[in-house]
């Protein structure tokens, strides 16, 4: 999208004696406004992005693939624009759902995605470690489910965390089962399993959100920080 043309005053604007400014600032302003031109397009096009990706997922599931790029669009918005971009772009994205689908479903994608996708890119701009980025990944994960959860429960009028842990319940039967060990199970003892099982779950969501991004965004230009050197090798081991 090209900028609007500008006129010989926006060219070449005057100062308060009537003097006209210097070329060099005159050609500064053009590309600063050309630079604001393109931060409003380009976090404008990936909130979109990020809207249809949860749209699709939504009425066209096709399991786990999708939903790896829910925060990816808005880290690349971070990556290239810095952090009040990427918050604009998150917030289009959760009203843009909210005219789509309705507010429950805006808010089922930015917490957590869309405040992931945020955390995430200022990791990988700062340079930092995976291990940073995926234990806050795992953080936000294990909230946006608690939240969703309460969001759920609260519209459906159901304890929904109820069901879950008779689900983990029935889990640890089978396990101890398989194991010939008798225990008697307290409340606590499946709470901490249940967390426990949703933190794993959002640090593995993290980690391959992670190795999706390592490889797709290097090609975008917009490269994020290696991989530990272990997972480094595995990830560039030749094919046989």
């Amino acid at each position: 999208m090209n900028p609007p043309p500008l006129s010989d005053d926006e060219l070449f604007p005057e100062n308060e004696s009537g003097a006209i400014v210097d070329h060099d600032f005159a050609q500064s302003l053009v590309r600063q406004r050309i630079q604001r031109t393109l931060v409003i397009t380009e976090t404008a096009f990936l909130a979109s992005t990020a809207a249809l990706i949860w749209l699709i997922n939504f009425y066209f599931p096709v399991g786990p693939l999708l939903r790896i790029f829910f925060p990816i669009p808005i880290a690349l918005v971070y990556l290239r624009w810095h952090r009040r971009a990427a918050w604009m772009a998150a917030i289009v994205s959760a009203l843009l759902l909210s005219v789509l689908m309705g507010p429950p479903r805006s808010l089922q994608y930015l917490i957590p995605h869309g405040i992931m996708g945020v955390v995430f890119g200022g990791c990988w701009r700062k340079q930092q470690s995976w291990g940073v980025s995926i234990f806050w990944g795992g953080i936000l994960g294990t909230v946006g489910f608690f939240f969703q959860v309460a969001l759920i429960s609260l519209l459906l009028g159901e304890n929904l965390w109820i069901y879950f842990n008779q689900q983990v319940t029935s889990f640890i039967d089978w396990a101890l089962v398989q194991l010939n060990i008798l225990l008697v199970l307290d409340l606590w003892m499946v709470q901490g399993v249940a967390l426990l099982l949703v933190l794993m779950q959002s640090t593995v969501y993290a980690l391959i959100v992670h190795i999706v991004a390592w490889m797709l965004l290097d090609r975008l230009g917009n490269p994020i920080p290696d991989p530990p050197p272990w997972l480094q090798a595995i990830l560039e081991e030749p094919a046989d």
